[in-house]
């Protein structure tokens, strides 16, 4: 089977040409027609998808013809460069054509089975949730049983509408493609690469079943950490609760139930940010811990810890994302009705007391305990706030570098020591700017023992166990004895290694024997 010609020019991973070839614009911006002698490909359908994969192919220099039960209806629909005809017509000189029906509609096809022997069928639809289930065949396996005497494609199916229109600058960039022919697969993939894209080979046919669940997937990578991070949310605010309000409520019989919606939130929400942020970096320190055991690299992690590795990125943006919250609720606290209603009660509270006649009983106002009543200002407790509020904004800042640098768009952008860097050592800086905002936070409340409600220590000291142990585990792998040694074993090194390498003799210098 020959290859399709492929006129335009390969992109790469970025995509840097425009959406539409300025040889195919008319001067009044509407598409012209394609210039002759361009590859032909022909879809079936005049849906969503198969607008905006005309509207992609002409874009990328191919003639497309687009067969359609109502052309007269549909051609308004199209760019004017696109041939839109019945499907019999549509069918009869393309190579390769797109199906871009629905299941329930290829029996609708069998007409034209004649025409479309030995061509190649790209299947692009994706069945539902409800479709899936009950099918034990795929979309293409049933396609290739109507049709044996053609060669079925999967492609494009993981890719919106808008994305196939658009291109991949604006969304996903790979194209899963599954075949049973080499020959036709190397074909859609000569055409997904002028398109901008980039194939993915996912093997034979048999695999499309499982490249049809993937867009029913909903975040597959983010149940685990959500599960985590909502788990974190709920001992820590339980925990808040029994100290914030029940505590009160029980032992001085004060209502502070005002506080469960905004408070005790404000309250939780830095703690899960920070536990979580810890939890981004101590994987790497035991996977450290455990190459250093073993001295070598080419042991394979415990299951629970190789899961953990790749679920960093979305437990540190659920780290990111409660610390923005975090922050616009403590913007919020100065709006509430009680806390105005506290200042009021504590500006009343410093006030003298009314003047009266000069009498033995009445006070005077150098009474002690009166004294300096109208003044409040606490040195240490002005310092304590401004350095707190400070090391918080700097620690929200580089969480914020590292939740952008995260993205796709970005990470594509970066070499992989600016990735590494801002990944690792900027999060271990934002790390510790947490570690010092929490301790500043706390102060010296940790030795005194009206914190400690119902015998429960507060809560800062709970989460400060975690990141300190990342901390120090850190600093030990710094030192000169354990940072060679993890060096060498990451460069290959083994300490029982078995292959043994030998310089050759041609080489003046004398022998010697490396670990790999």
């Amino acid at each position: 089977m020959s290859h399709l010609p492929v006129v335009a020019t390969r992109t790469s991973g970025k995509m840097d040409k425009p959406l539409i070839s300025r040889r195919l614009m008319d001067s009044d911006g509407s598409l012209a027609e394609t210039p002759s002698g361009t590859p032909k490909v022909g879809i079936l359908g005049s849906g969503d998808f198969a607008r905006s994969l005309a509207t992609r192919l002409v874009g990328s220099g191919f003639s497309v013809v687009v067969g359609s039960r109502n052309p007269k209806r549909i051609a308004g629909l199209f760019p004017s460069s696109v041939h839109v005809t019945f499907q019999e017509q549509a069918v009869s000189s393309p190579e390769i054509i797109f199906v871009a029906v629905f299941r329930e509609h290829y029996s609708s096809l069998c007409a034209l089975s004649d025409q479309l022997a030995g061509k190649i069928l790209v299947d692009v639809s994706n069945p539902t949730e409800n479709e899936h289930l009950p099918h034990r065949e795929s979309n293409d396996e049933f396609l290739a049983s109507l049709f044996p005497a053609c060669t079925v494609v999967e492609a494009f199916n993981v890719i919106s509408a808008w994305t196939r229109q658009a291109g991949p600058r604006d969304g996903n960039q790979q194209v899963p493609i599954c075949s049973d022919q080499p020959e036709a697969k190397l074909s859609v993939s000569e055409m997904v690469h002028a398109m901008g894209f980039k194939p993915v080979d996912m093997g034979p046919l048999a695999s499309t079943r499982e490249v049809e669940a993937m867009p029913l997937r909903l975040l597959p990578g983010w149940k685990v950490p959500t599960l985590l991070a909502l788990g974190l949310f709920v001992c820590f605010y339980g925990y808040n609760f029994i100290r914030d309000v029940l505590h009160p409520y029980v032992q001085e019989n004060k209502n502070k139930f005002y506080k469960l919606p905004v408070s005790v939130v404000n309250t939780t929400l830095p703690c899960v940010a920070y536990m979580l942020l810890s939890l981004v970096y101590l994987p790497g320190v035991l996977a450290a811990a455990l190459q250093l055991q073993r001295g070598t690299k080419y042991r394979r992690f415990p299951d629970w810890l190789d899961h953990w590795l790749q679920h960093r990125k979305q437990i540190g943006l659920l780290s990111f994302f409660c610390a923005v919250l975090h922050a616009l609720y403590s913007f919020c606290l100065p709006l509430r009705r009680s806390h105005r209603y506290d200042l009021v009660n504590l500006a009343i509270k410093q006030m003298p007391p009314p003047a009266c006649a000069p009498a033995p009983a009445c006070p005077s106002l150098s009474t002690p305990g009166f004294a300096n009543k109208g003044y409040l200002w606490d040195e240490e407790e002005v310092w304590r706030m401004e350095i707190y509020l400070s090391l918080g904004v700097l620690a929200l800042g580089t969480l914020s570098l590292l939740a952008v640098t995260s993205l796709p768009s970005i990470a594509n952008s970066l070499n992989w020591r600016e990735f590494s860097f801002v990944q690792s050592t900027l999060g271990f800086v934002a790390l510790v700017l947490s570690t010092l905002h929490t301790l500043t936070y706390g102060w010296t409340r940790a030795f005194e023992e009206s914190r400690y409600k119902f015998y429960l220590p507060p809560t800062f000291t709970l989460t400060l166990l975690v990141p300190c142990v990342v901390i120090l585990a850190k600093g030990l792998f710094l030192l000169p004895c354990f940072s060679r040694r993890l060096a060498k074993i990451r460069r290959g090194w083994e300490k029982d290694g078995a292959v043994r390498f030998t310089v050759s003799t041609e080489h003046v210098l004398p022998e010697k024997t490396s670990h790999v």
